[in-house]
């Protein structure tokens, strides 16, 4: 680590930053959340991360925030490193906890409130062919899809595909998405307009190397350690499953040569099997008529033979 700050995307910084800091994350969410200008969060409320279901059977989880502001509103913010399906399905499951928690037996309906999700991500999640970064999920009707249920509003970023250009106009989205982005372990010098912004430069002290303790550095350095593992872990079972692949394709491939040509050989005896028959019958003086109606070749194929 020879820059002068941690990557912030590390689930340990990630939570230093953002779920200690009550300012910081109300900032993250005004910015990157489709909140109405009149609907913005104006305080916020840490609640535990630990999502433990009431029925001690089903599965429980953590999250990397959660927390509500000043009307009820709940939020989920996950940093992911990499993708699969299974994240996906995850966001889905913490947040339709999120509005299952919100209400004791017997409450009312109307007390629900909206549970926003969202969900960084380090790794081109969706299409791999377009240069979209950010993915807005809404409950809307297929064939009007101006018509919404309210309630749980799903946000993806894929932070490879990210571009300042690509918002410019919304000057603190941008902001926090270089500060994803932009800041790592061989950050020696912090751009400017991080670094003028109030919220990006409170950040940016917290991420220093030389704010954190022996314990935590020790943690960092242990927490991509396992980052690499899983890589490694991944890699190989994508290579195997590709070997594993191939060796299939070879094996059916083999197999459908060997039936195609035993076919082709017991077709090409047979063929050969009736000219010789035909031959011998013609020897024998038999009408050529005859031959072919035996045989089923032609009276041509016979007069040749």
């Amino acid at each position: 680590m020879r820059g002068k700050y941690l990557n912030p995307k590390a689930d340990l910084i990630f939570k230093l930053v953002f779920g200690e800091h009550p300012d910081l994350v109300m900032s993250l969410l005004n910015a990157l959340l489709p909140l109405p200008e009149d609907g913005l969060i104006e305080s916020v409320e840490y609640l535990t991360p630990e999502m433990v279901p009431e029925n001690p059977a089903k599965k429980d989880s953590i999250v990397d925030v959660r927390c509500k502001d000043q009307q009820g509103r709940q939020f989920i913010v996950e940093m992911q490193l990499y993708w699969n399906e299974e994240f996906k399905r995850r966001v889905l499951l913490n947040a339709s906890k999120a509005i299952v928690r919100q209400l004791d037996k017997g409450e009312d309906y109307s007390l629900i409130q909206p549970v926003y999700c969202l969900s960084l991500v380090n790794d081109k999640a969706f299409d791999y062919e377009t240069d979209e970064f950010y993915h807005d999920y809404a409950i809307v009707d297929v064939e009007h899809t101006d018509r919404h249920i309210e309630g749980l509003r799903l946000v993806f970023v894929e932070l490879p595909k990210f571009k300042p250009q690509s918002i410019a106009e919304k000057k603190m989205a941008v902001l926090w998405l270089r500060f994803l982005t932009e800041i790592a372990e061989d950050t020696i010098e912090a751009p400017a307009e991080l670094l003028e912004n109030e919220q990006t430069r409170k950040a940016l002290g917290l991420v220093e190397k030389s704010a954190m303790t022996e314990g935590q550095l020790y943690a960092y350095e242990k927490f991509w350690l396992a980052v690499v593992d899983e890589r490694i872990l991944r890699e190989a079972a994508t290579k195997k499953g590709y070997n594993e692949g191939m060796q299939k394709g070879i094996e059916e491939g083999m197999q459908k040569g060997i039936e195609e040509g035993m076919q082709k050989g017991i077709e090409e005896g047979m063929q050969k099997g009736i000219y010789t028959v035909a031959r011998n019958m013609k020897q024998m003086g038999l009408p050529i008529a005859d031959i072919a109606k035996a045989t089923g070749l032609s009276k041509e194929e016979i007069r040749i033979l």
